[in-house]
């Protein structure tokens, strides 16, 4: 009789360490959001949007008090900046984000139990391109609600189109939103692990991860703003601990789809 997929993730859950590799992701999170975020800045610089619109962007996700903690430090950092802030950003990004990638290699390897192969320079190499993938597609999350809500609005006085055509215009940046991370996901199931697969074996865990992502990272946030008082118990720090709790679950998350995967294509694979 087979072991139920919840079994076995619940087996594979401990087995695989899962609690310590999540942490591990999430300090590598923590370290390269600054780094990415400055990059971002001095990116966007260039093109017509603002620190306000990336920052509303990660509010979406982010719990209320991490976003003050974010929002002030880059203030400080950008502030105090001179030349060389894009370079910084470039590489600071690409070194930490890297690491993590490695991480989560090591996790999905170990999911499907199979010893990592490649060299250095392919796993350090897939882990820039995924880096520069990821910036990829959230310069096009912050630049669809922009150009989408101009369309729209051109839309709507040239045709004449209703009311409700327009409100309905402004909630599809939650269906973009939702599709960006199903192709992060997906790119991330697809290229980390030392295992040959076809796209369609990552699809479960990019759904699982895109929905469990947003529904976590919501309820942490409401969960924060209603319930939650970090900064009676860590003073000034409070904002870094909630950041890092959702950073952690974040991780989870992203390894639990992997596991997944990997539990779908055993059984797959004995059917």
């Amino acid at each position: 009789m087979k072991e139920s997929i919840i079994r076995s993730l619940i087996r594979r859950f401990s087995k695989d360490e899962l609690i310590g590799l999540s942490a591990e992701l999430a300090y590598f999170f923590l370290l390269s959001l600054f780094p990415f975020l400055i990059f971002l800045i001095t990116l966007i610089a260039f093109l017509p949007l603002s620190q306000d619109d990336l920052l509303n962007f990660l509010a979406q996700y982010a719990p209320g008090e991490s976003i003050k903690l974010i929002e002030r430090t880059l203030t400080e950092i950008v502030a105090g900046s001179s030349g060389g802030l894009l370079s910084f950003g470039i590489l600071a990004t690409l070194w930490s984000a890297s690491n993590g990638i490695n991480a989560i290699v090591r996790a999905f390897n170990r999911a499907y139990e199979v010893e990592e192969s490649r060299s250095f320079i392919v796993a350090r190499g897939m882990a820039v391109l995924l880096t520069v993938a990821m910036v990829f597609v959230i310069l096009v999350a912050l630049l669809l609600p922009v150009f989408g809500k101009e369309l729209g609005i051109f839309l709507f006085s040239v045709f004449g189109l209703s009311d409700a055509f327009l409100a309905f215009w402004n909630m599809a940046r939650w269906l973009v939103s939702a599709v960006i991370l199903f192709i992060v996901f997906t790119a991330l199931y697809f290229f980390a692990p030392n295992k040959r697969l076809h796209i369609k074996d990552v699809f479960p865990g990019a759904v699982f991860a895109t929905v469990g992502w947003t529904a976590v990272s919501f309820a942490f946030s409401y969960y924060v703003s209603s319930f939650g008082n970090y900064s009676a118990a860590y003073g000034s720090l409070g904002g870094i601990i909630v950041l890092m709790i959702w950073f952690y679950l974040s991780g989870m998350i992203i390894m639990l789809g992997g596991e997944l995967n990997a539990v779908l294509y055993s059984r797959k694979k004995q059917t």
